[in-house]
């Protein structure tokens, strides 16, 4: 009997059997296999070669449909028989050194997978096939990717869609594994509040393998679907084992984290945190990676018990000066604090998003510093001050615009001296030319000098975002504090109100517009539970 007649018969009695777990252990498509796979491959391409259709007369011979199948047994499918021509096909024509040609024989295999587990009855066999063929291009495409030559030459030969539009091959991958969940998603065999059964049981597996190759390949944005999908009919998350959540959880924190939606991200990062075992300390160390970023855009900063734990190996050396930088508005130092850790977090995607997210809290604080050096009003709530002073509290904006000058002169390399009459004054930099300023790293833009009308836009841009607490009065040219009789006379706590707070109160803000607009018929899709996250299926 040949090596063909020999592996397929194997795979008919794992059919019968309905032995899902050694159709995925025969199944193989790696290139570290046993000999015998390569062996299977120089007897196809012996005497099965391209367009002789040999192949699919050994299909049809050894794995033939069975009518009267008793109970508890199988019967090979045509979409199975379909599946087991292209593995045959793969093996014959499969070079490993010849990456374009190999990534569209698996993208065809893996189809083929996908069309024979959708199958009602039968298809649940190919779950654990679908989810190695799933992770093995994963692998192939993530490798792709990383070498622009391959990536060229395979968008090359692809052919657009009728808008003339090319998907790459990230999407693709994408495209095919969601394919599978969506047919594990859709299953009957259990409702989305009951333990899971059949296919559904592989639900996250799915989600976790395509929501990896998405954030891996920098293409989370393609998740949206997956997303929505999930919050309309997706079984509940506590449902599935803790290594499943935890890592759904932190992808979809990711995501959040992402599209800026931070509260939403801190929700999903605190729960995964929460529910990661403590000996896994890798794990807990890539969710703290992500769910300490996501608080610090929320004006929330770490604890000192977080980063004394063993999964924050010195992450305190790094987020420290960061939030020193930010409580005391000390721009120069808050550039310095980011610089020391620029490619760590570049490599991690974060830099970008904590250089231009958190500079609102730092320009808070330093609003608020330049107020204690320049207003004299009552702060304290002294009524006797607050007699003596009837005047408005209020910070100047031409103060700011000094203050901020000051700033901008450190950032471009002058340096403090003291001067005659022991006044503190600023020396030109070495060499006499200030330091060319890339575009982020000066207070307005590059080496632009602040002005009245750059404060004026700060400040306003502040208090929309709920920082500060006042009105701008433009003829005075000053910002005036609102609020400060309510807090005792203290017209800092009244200007410069918590920002984790403010930032609390304009998401609730939004979410009772959102409830308001559900409740006026102007949106078809209630806004659900406040701390509702999309896609994060709770159970009722």
């Amino acid at each position: 009997m040949s090596l063909i007649a020999e592996f397929l018969g194997s795979i008919r009695g794992f059919i019968q059997t309905q032995n899902g777990d050694e159709l995925r252990n025969w199944l193989l498509v790696e290139p570290n296999v046993a000999a015998h796979y390569y062996e299977l491959g120089q007897q196809l391409r012996s005497s099965c070669p391209a367009n002789s259709g040999n192949i699919e007369k050994l299909v049809e011979k050894h794995l033939p449909e069975e009518d009267d199948v008793p109970e508890g047994r199988g019967s090979p499918w045509p979409g199975f028989n379909s599946f087991m021509e292209e593995y045959l096909k793969y093996w014959r024509d499969v070079d490993f050194n010849d990456i374009v040609k190999l990534y569209g024989r698996l993208s065809d295999l893996l189809i083929s997978c996908a069309n024979a587990l959708a199958n009602p009855t039968y298809g649940i066999m190919l779950l654990q096939t679908s989810m190695s063929l799933s992770e093995a291009l994963s692998k192939l495409v993530m490798s792709i990717t990383k070498e622009p030559s391959l990536m060229a030459q395979i968008q090359g030969d692809m052919t657009g869609d009728e808008a003339g539009e090319k998907k790459s091959i990230v999407e693709l991958a994408a495209d095919i594994i969601q394919k599978i969940f969506t047919s594990c998603l859709t299953d009957r065999s259990s409702t989305r509040w009951q333990p899971p059964k059949g296919k559904k049981i592989a639900v996250y597996l799915f989600a976790n393998l395509t929501l990896k190759l998405l954030f891996a390949c920098d293409k989370s944005r393609l998740a949206v679907q997956m997303f929505t999908n999930l919050s309309t009919s997706g079984p509940a998350l506590s449902l599935y084992p803790a290594s499943q959540r935890v890592t759904f959880l932190y992808y979809l924190g990711r995501f959040n984290f992402d599209h800026g939606h931070y509260m939403r991200a801190h929700w999903c990062f605190e729960e995964a945190y929460r529910q990661c075992h403590p000996q896994f300390l890798k794990h807990r160390r890539q969710i703290l990676i992500y769910w300490i970023p996501s608080n610090l855009l929320l004006a929330r900063f770490p604890s000192q018990m977080l980063l004394s734990r063993p999964e924050a190996a010195g992450f305190a050396d790094m987020f420290i000066p960061i939030c020193a930088a930010i409580r005391t508005g000390n721009f120069v130092a808050f550039h310095q604090a980011l610089n020391a850790s620029r490619d760590w977090l570049w490599d991690r995607g974060l830099y970008l998003t904590l250089l231009y997210r958190l500079k609102p809290l730092v320009w808070r604080s330093f609003t608020r510093k330049t107020f204690l050096l320049t207003w004299e009003g009552a702060q304290g709530g002294d009524p006797n001050m607050m007699n003596a002073n009837r005047a408005a509290p209020a910070l100047s904006l031409a103060d700011l615009v000094t203050t901020a000058t000051y700033v901008q002169k450190l950032l471009e390399g002058y340096v403090p001296t003291i001067a005659a009459g022991n006044t503190l004054t600023l020396i030109p930099p070495p060499g006499g030319q200030p330091k060319r300023l890339m575009p982020s790293e000066g207070l307005i833009f590059g080496n632009k000098q602040p002005d009245l009308d750059s404060m004026e836009s700060i400040v306003a841009g502040l208090v929309y975002a709920g920082l500060l607490n006042g009105f701008i009065a433009r003829q005075q040219k000053k910002f005036a504090v609102e609020g400060a009789k309510r807090k005792n006379g203290n017209a800092v706590l009244a200007g410069w109100p918590c920002p984790y707070e403010s930032i609390m109160e304009r998401f609730r803000e939004d979410y009772e517009e959102e409830l308001a607009a559900a409740d006026a018929g102007e949106t078809n899709e209630p806004p659900g539970e406040f701390e509702d996250v999309p896609g994060w299926v709770k159970m009722g």
